[in-house]
């Protein structure tokens, strides 16, 4: 079944004023463009113009192939929150655009996800050269339209070439997008341009000029309003996170005792690699694709439209700064929505305004100051399976060094096309060790980045439990175990690495990362103990909290780390790639 990335904008000179959209189709294993859309559509309001243009977009995609399922990625909170089910729909302007980009597609046949508005420059240019060809008295052509090279051009890539399939174009197009994010917006069409960016600019100054800042999440959502943790079971809100995620069933707690894994209580990279003694199909994280997307925490990548079906904490925590373009200035006004301001967009409201969200976001005792700017986020990607991983045997860094089995290899080919399509890794670190080394090659090939190897992330040595199941090293030192079990000081046998020796060693490694990775999205490909320890330290939970956790193979799990020395964890063990 094919599946196909549409991204789509829309955008209003006067809200309502006139009004255009733009809607692009990729393929979303190679990247590339196959469709554009865009119309001039006459006086409109913003949020009616992105509900166009993600018809649009729907329309186009329907038309290549009815049968292929449609991720749609939009910089509109309000339309994806709408369209995903969790927000109400009450605007009568929106309520049947809705209702038939419901209909283009069977249930279930497309996801949804807010990205922030420099990942969606191609249909936001797509939208302005609507816009300026309504001004001309003129309809969009596709025959004349540079959106898409204008998009490539700033972004400072060369266009990708190849025939539809190429892996090669593919892998420079995820280049070219990862290039893209750290660009600017850049200017659009329209004269109010450097009016508008000054405005907007203004509008999330904090003192001293620099941005205003979510804060460090403590747990939080508003630092992350795309992280999709659990489907429905964790939805990230303003004022805290329903933390209801059934990581494991019912049988974890027979589990939880247990060495990490394994019968009898197996350790770190024994079961599951010495860590799980579920199969993935126990584990029920919930959807993948939106945890391993980079938080969002600057106030203006956060939306500033308001709907009466949006909840108060909501539109506060997760607005955004007025955006940079006299298209996506001002909010949508639904009859039902509370509001305190009149809806102009004068500077002087607007700035207010966002002032008092950036303050209310943060304003929560012991969550840290504005300002801190975004995070270091840690992709966690524990290897895929090797040969030993289905035999639940110790394997560290002190044995055999296996490499990926078949199936191990088909669990990173997995893994890399969900991070491919959500587009968001920046760099890949990896553990020496083969079977993470051949993880991480497969996944950087899909995304066309180059692997850096750090001897930090490497797996604990278990000395002479090397490649014995849990019952054998029972059997042969029963005494060793049992320290083991008690203690994280206590060594395994013949000269191994202790669980406390191993945190010293992953809390460096992580120090040096952060400082080297700031702000920026990384996935560490690395192994059990590594990943639960820097869920650990990140929790600031006791060391027994190690043979608590499930970590199958080829999981995800996400932390991030903030400017203040605090840390969120936003994943763990998610395998719904793998299913």
């Amino acid at each position: 079944m094919r599946e196909f990335i549409v991204e789509a904008d829309g955008g209003s000179r006067g809200n309502p004023g006139p009004a255009g959209y733009g809607a692009v189709v990729s393929d979303a294993a190679t990247g590339e463009t196959l469709r554009e859309a865009a119309e001039y559509i006459g006086v409109a309001t913003n949020n009616v113009a992105e509900y166009r243009g993600l018809l649009a977009g729907l329309r186009a995609a329907h038309e290549l192939d009815p049968g292929a399922t449609v991720h749609v990625r939009m910089d509109s909170k309000l339309v994806v929150e709408q369209m995903s089910g969790r927000w109400k729909i009450k605007h009568p302007g929106m309520k049947p655009l809705a209702a038939d980009a419901a209909r283009v597609f069977p249930p279930g046949r497309v996801t949804y996800e807010w990205i922030p508005r420099e990942r969606n420059k191609h249909a936001d240019r797509l939208a302005n050269e609507a816009m300026d060809a309504g001004a001309r008295g003129e309809q969009w052509s596709a025959s004349t339209s540079t959106a898409e090279l204008d998009t490539r051009a700033g972004a400072g890539a060369v266009a990708p070439s190849g025939p539809p399939g190429d892996a090669a174009a593919g892998a420079a197009r995820v280049r070219e997008a990862l290039a893209g994010r750290a660009a600017s917006a850049g200017a659009g069409a329209g004269s109010a341009r450097s009016d508008a960016d000054a405005r907007a600019a203004e509008a999330v100054a904090g003192p001293g000029g620099a941005p205003a800042e979510a804060g460090r999440d403590a747990g939080s959502a508003t630092a992350d309003d795309d992280v999709r943790a659990a489907g429905a079971d964790v939805e990230a809100r303003a004022a805290g996170v329903d933390t209801d995620v059934r990581a494991a069933r019912s049988d974890a707690d027979a589990c939880a005792a247990k060495a990490v894994a394994g019968s009898g209580g197996a350790p770190a990279e024994a079961g599951a690699d010495a860590g799980s003694a579920k199969t993935d199909d126990d584990v029920r994280a919930g959807r993948a694709g939106a945890d391993v997307r980079a938080p969002e925490a600057d106030a203006d990548h956060r939306e500033a439209e308001t709907d009466a079906d949006v909840p108060a904490t909501d539109a506060d925590s997760d607005a955004r700064a007025p955006r940079a373009d006299a298209d996506h200035r001002a909010a949508e006004a639904d009859a039902d929505a509370p509001t305190d301001t009149d809806t102009d967009t004068d500077t002087d409201t607007a700035k207010a305004d966002a002032d008092a969200r950036a303050a209310k976001a943060v304003a929560t005792p012991g969550w840290a100051p504005a300002d801190m700017g975004a995070p270091a986020t840690f992709v966690l990607l524990r290897h895929g399976e090797t040969p030993l991983t289905p035999q639940k045997r110790f394997s560290g860094s002190g044995g055999t060094d296996p490499s990926l089995s078949d199936v191990g290899r088909d669990q990173a080919g997995r893994a890399a096309a969900l991070l491919a399509r959500r587009g968001t890794i920046q760099a890949i670190v990896s553990s020496p060790l083969a079977r993470t080394r051949e993880t991480a090659g497969i996944i950087a090939a899909r995304l066309g980045l180059d692997v850096s190897v750090d001897d930090g992330l490497r797996e604990t040595d278990f000395g002479a439990w090397e490649g014995l199941t849990f019952a054998e090293v029972r059997e042969r030192h029963p005494d060793d175990l049992n320290a083991w079990l008690a203690s994280p000081d206590a060594e395994p046998t013949g000269g191994g690495e202790s669980f406390a020796a191993t945190a010293t060693r992953i809390a460096a490694t992580r120090d040096k990362l952060i400082a080297a990775y700031t702000g920026r999205t990384v996935l560490l490909v690395t192994h059990v103990t590594p990943i639960k320890t820097l869920v650990r330290l990140a929790l600031g939970a006791p060391p027994e909290s190690l043979f608590r956790m499930e970590l199958s193979a080829a999981s995800l799990s996400v932390v991030a780390y903030y400017a203040d020395g605090n840390a969120s964890l936003r994943l763990l063990n998610d395998t719904s790639h793998l299913r």
